[in-house]
């Protein structure tokens, strides 16, 4: 009897915490479409441009948060173009490489690392920046590529250990069938482990994308300004969605100011979803692939 009122009793809990999550999640979506909805027109992306003008980049936007959004996939982009390869690299490492001996002192410096607040990080980048800029070439300055590579650091730990967990949670028939016919451990691991670990290996990007997108104090210290339009090199100042949320919500001069900052908040939450939604799409059809190949 206890045991049936200890089980329902976690059943009712979980089914309570799982509303309340949802719950809080419309309650936000819902404050911000009720507060920056009005402001949800093109001229909140193109200000006075006209949209194809600055598609084709003939004309520059100049009152609107288009330039932040080019400039936040780039970001993006740039990011995990870094963080990707090295994150996958040290994730297999650690799964099929590292020793048992030093395994858990690995773990712990990688979580660790995943722990380390976004500022700190972002602190890192700006030091980098004022060696690079002392030491090697004065003409560099917090730029595109400075902040990629900071949150590329950012974001690595949550890769490697992904795809360690992902490669370590393979099935024990399935590892050891190739190097039983023959194939060798770099075989093995490029042609049966990783394509039978790809979904959950995005699973991580995918969450990885997202903390690239949402971080502010990072971006911050390391090359986002308010006005730059969009970037024309890796090492050139650029605009960025966070920051001119930041941006407008601590120095807004009206409400219809605020209201804009509400918009770009919608954007930035859409544009987070468009990529979610374009991801599992991703991830759904390589598990099809490899159910059915």
């Amino acid at each position: 009897m206890m045991r049936r009122f200890l089980e329902a009793s976690v059943s009712i809990l979980s089914w309570l915490c799982t509303l309340c999550l949802l719950l809080s999640l419309f309650t936000l979506v819902g404050f911000l479409f009720f507060k920056g909805g009005s402001s949800l027109q093109l001229s909140l992306i193109f200000g006075n441009t006209a949209p194809l003008d600055a598609i084709l980049l003939k004309r520059q936007v100049f009152e609107g948060i288009f330039p932040a959004m080019v400039g936040t996939l780039f970001l993006i982009v740039g990011a995990m173009c870094i963080a990707t390869p090295i994150g996958i690299a040290g994730g297999i490492y650690m799964a099929e490489y590292c020793s048992s001996k030093i395994q858990p002192v690995l773990n712990l410096a990688f979580d660790i690392l995943a722990g380390i607040p976004s500022i700190v990080v972002g602190l890192a980048g700006l030091l980098l920046t004022i060696l690079l800029h002392r030491y090697f070439r004065e003409n560099i300055i917090p730029c595109l590529f400075i902040s990629s590579c900071s949150l590329a650091f950012l974001v690595v730990p949550y890769l490697i250990r992904s795809t360690q967990t992902a490669l370590e949670s393979t099935a024990p028939l399935v590892r050891q069938t190739a190097p039983a016919l023959g194939a060798s451990q770099i075989q093995n691991i490029f042609l049966v482990l990783l394509p039978n670990s790809l979904p959950d290996i995005l699973s991580g990007i995918i969450l990885a994308c997202g903390r690239c997108a949402e971080d502010t104090a990072v971006i911050m210290l390391t090359g986002v300004v308010a006005t730059a339009g969009i970037p024309s090199s890796a090492w050139g100042q650029y605009e960025a969605l966070p920051f001119y949320i930041y941006y407008i919500s601590s120095q807004y001069t009206g409400p219809d100011e605020l209201a804009r900052g509400y918009g770009a908040a919608i954007i930035l939450l859409l544009l987070c979803t468009t990529m979610l939604v374009c991801s599992l799409w991703v991830q759904r059809k390589i598990t099809t692939i490899l159910l059915y190949r």
